[in-house]
């Protein structure tokens, strides 16, 4: 008999339907509109099962590619994590990432990525946006849980620090992505055609994206 899959189950107001997704950290979760019966969620489960069971195992493969104990990746890099009594910010050192020793150690591997962030992303999008003839507001760095980067109607360009736990290509991809926003703001077939003249190699990337996303986490 297949075992049972576990999930959760969180009610959406303003949904419009039922969803059911798995997520790299969270599992499998089932998204209830208003007035759904919460049996409909194990219905749902149940009929997906040999799609949900993929994705667990598409999520325990991104583990294993991913994750290495006593390490971070860092574009195309992996760093070494040193924990050191008494540090309460993290700092790079060569190949090692000298962090806080105990439970604030999470938090300063964050903060040090928010700031690497802007100092990878500054001088792309620069170099971008000079090569296109085009210019932003300014330049953002955020923890969005659903989206990699954005592009305001005002030139605000926002990005996720996430990006430098991918590899380098899928950060050049996104800026690129993003600073054709500023002269297409949708995704018609015109903006298609302009990051094809910008960036030809963009498939691939983002291709690694959509599928190894959601194991972007430390």
């Amino acid at each position: 008999m297949p075992e049972e899959i576990a999930y959760t189950v969180r009610h959406v107001p303003r949904g419009r339907r039922l969803r059911v997704r798995v997520d790299y950290a969270n599992g499998v979760e089932v998204l209830l509109p208003a007035g759904a019966p919460r049996r409909a969620a194990a219905a749902a489960v149940a009929e997906l099962a040999p799609w949900i069971e993929r994705q667990l195992e598409e999520r325990s493969r991104l583990r294993g590619l991913l994750s290495r104990p006593g390490t971070v990746p860092y574009l195309d890099e992996r760093l070494t994590l040193v924990a050191q009594r008494g540090r309460s910010r993290a700092h790079r050192s060569g190949d090692a990432l000298l962090v806080p020793d105990g439970e604030t150690a999470t938090a300063a591997i964050e903060r040090w990525y928010r700031r690497a962030a802007r100092t990878e992303i500054a001088p792309r999008l620069d170099r971008a946006s000079a090569a296109s003839g085009v210019s932003y507001a300014r330049l953002t760095i955020r923890n969005q849980h659903t989206r990699w980067a954005s592009c305001a109607t005002g030139g605000t360009m926002s990005f996720n620090w996430r990006l430098l736990l991918a590899p380098e290509r899928v950060l050049d991809y996104v800026v690129w992505h993003e600073v054709c926003h500023l002269e297409v703001p949708d995704h018609s077939a015109r903006f298609w055609a302009l990051l094809e003249s910008r960036c030809p190699e963009w498939r691939e990337p983002a291709s690694w994206l959509r599928r190894n996303g959601a194991a972007l986490v430390v």
